[in-house]
């Protein structure tokens, strides 16, 4: 299945959002309308991407919006935007989530001791090409990182498109460590370092900061499907998450948002408009001793 992405507000400012079509013209959620599997039997997952490599802007899937655009983070009023740490520049993969999974901040994970961070499970997608952003591509999963985030639980999923040339050659985390050397190191330093720009604290990792292998990786997406089955079914309650979707549930859900609906959502937000310049500050490199 193909899906569109349609801009609304003005780019880089507060009211941009990006919404999601399928292939019928319908309005959807990434979060909840889009299949995890872009095919179960050789599990190969579909990612929603948020943040394209080398870009700093926070994008993000807005699971307490209605049918769930992509926006910016925000922080005291402001656009949130990464520090580049050097000698990283913005991400440094295609950034992005696994829909209709769920990191359940009520679930304490046996191996990390620590509850989900109430988002979909996170992605970081190592291909040659740079995605667009709302762009949905196919992964082979490769192995899982375990992040320990302000004390939650955050797994972020190594992948490749596989549309990628390099993709037949990787089907494990070992093939990553074999064919991109330091790729692997980097991203456990990125993620350790990011936010300290910000005046927090360096992030931790469970496992010593080793990532677990492609067959861990998978359970663990499986694990986190099943949390948002539980959300979307109701068995869990939603909190402030927005859980309308256009294809999953039934009309007698209260989550059952018609095409209608979904369209006066979008109507509901500005036109797309003029993109505003982004702070010189973002291009600036961040340095610190480790």
């Amino acid at each position: 299945m193909s899906f569109t992405v349609e801009e609304r507000g003005n780019p880089n400012t507060l009211s941009y959002r990006l919404f999601f079509k399928n292939a019928e013209g319908k309005y959807i959620s990434p979060f909840h309308d889009i299949s995890m599997y872009a095919d179960e039997s050789q599990h190969i997952f579909h990612v929603v991407v948020e943040v394209p490599r080398w870009t700093n802007a926070k994008m993000e899937i807005a699971t307490k919006d209605p049918l769930n655009p992509i926006k910016q983070d925000v922080k005291k009023g402001n656009l949130r935007y990464v520090a580049n740490v050097f000698p990283h520049k913005g991400y440094i993969w295609n950034y992005g989530a696994i829909p209709q999974t769920w990191e359940d901040p009520g679930h304490k994970d046996g191996d990390t001791g620590c509850c989900g961070d109430n988002d979909p499970i996170d992605v970081c997608e190592i291909g040659t090409k740079v995605c667009s952003r709302g762009e949905v591509i196919k992964v082979k999963v490769l192995g899982i990182l375990a992040m320990i985030d302000e004390g939650e639980t955050d797994w972020k999923v190594i992948a490749i498109n596989v549309e990628d040339p390099e993709a037949k050659d990787m089907n494990n985390i070992s093939d990553v460590q074999r064919l991109k050397p330091g790729y692997l190191d980097a991203t456990v330093d990125w993620f350790r370092r990011y936010k300290v720009p910000d005046g927090k604290p360096e992030n931790k990792f469970a496992f010593n900061g080793e990532f677990k292998d492609k067959d861990f990786a998978i359970e663990t997406i499986k694990s986190t499907n099943g949390f948002w089955k539980a959300l979307i079914s109701q068995q869990t309650k939603a909190g402030e998450l927005n859980c309308k979707n256009t294809c999953v549930s039934t009309s007698d859900s209260p989550f059952c948002c018609s095409g209608d609906e979904a369209k006066a959502v979008v109507d509901g937000t500005c036109p797309c408009g003029t993109k505003d310049p982004m702070p010189s500050s973002v291009d600036k490199w961040f340095y610190y001793e480790k």
